[in-house]
Order: C-alpha cells, then sequence, then structure tokens
C-alpha cells in the first residue's frame, strides 16, 4: 500500500458528546450548515443524498459575496463509525472515522489528495488545512451549544 501520508491534511479530536449526536452533526444539512467550512464562509447545501453513490453539492461562500461549489459523491458510509466521500475540483477522498469510548467520541477526519504537489497547492491557495481546523473549532462550539439547550 502507498504511503499517502505527505498527500493528506488530517486533523483528530475527542468531543465530550454521545457518538448519536455527533453522528446527526454530520449528516443531517439541518446540522451542517451551521459549523461545516472554515470562518467567515456561510454554507447552502443545493442537494444531500446520504446514501453510497449519492451525491452532495454544496456552495460555500465567503464574506465578499464570492461563492465556491463543491461536488462530492458518497462511496461508503458505516453508521456511527465511517464516511468516505469523493470530492470533486480538486480531486480528494475523504475519509471521517468516529468512535465512541468512554462517554466521549473520537474523530479521525483525513482527506487524501492524489498527489503531495496537489495538498500543497490547496494549502497555498486556500489554506484548506486552516480551514479544517476552523470547522472543527465550529463543530466544538456548535456541539456545546446543542448540548446547552439540549439541557434547558
Amino acid at each position: 500500500m502507498e504511503n499517502t501520508e505527505n498527500h493528506a491534511i488530517r486533523i483528530t479530536g475527542t468531543f465530550n458528546v454521545p457518538l448519536q449526536l455527533m453522528w446527526e452533526v454530520w449528516t443531517d444539512p439541518e446540522h451542517l450548515m451551521h459549523w461545516w467550512g472554515p470562518n467567515g464562509f456561510t454554507m447552502t447545501i443545493n442537494t444531500m443524498d446520504f446514501n453510497e453513490g449519492g451525491e452532495w453539492n454544496l456552495t460555500l461562500q465567503n464574506l465578499d459575496g464570492t461563492d465556491f461549489p463543491h461536488r462530492s459523491v458518497f462511496k461508503e458510509i458505516i453508521p456511527f463509525r465511517k464516511i468516505v466521500f469523493e470530492h470533486f475540483n480538486p480531486h480528494f477522498t475523504t475519509t471521517i472515522l468516529f468512535e465512541f469510548k468512554d462517554e466521549e467520541t473520537w474523530l479521525d477526519w483525513t482527506m487524501v489528495f492524489d498527489t503531495a504537489e496537489m495538498r500543497e497547492s490547496v494549502i497555498k491557495e486556500h489554506k484548506t488545512d486552516e480551514g479544517q481546523e476552523q470547522a472543527i473549532d465550529k463543530l466544538e462550539k456548535y456541539l456545546a451549544k446543542l448540548l446547552i439547550n439540549d439541557s434547558q
């Protein structure tokens, strides 16, 4: 198997939330729109057929109104364990792994690009690595807000 470490952008984290809730915020468009994407961007989900072979089309919009359309196809879905989707233009494959242990949900989010050069290009041009970190921060804040609202 080829070592793709230099082709990948990866972030992991542990969240003090039930696995059911973590899965829901990754798979329900009503939740995704609150945290997906880097800071300063809004998201519109045009279609999200959350099934293997289903398309996910969304548009990220930055503060100056520039639209960034995204198209992906879900390749593998194992409920509460794994989501894999192929993203086009630029081309990469994203794998999100979930594991529930000791009352916490562990998350591993990896994007693997075709080449190390493509990875470096999206980091340089779009700050994709920073955007992924910002999305995780937004996810954490959104989950905390949901938990507070749930407890009231």
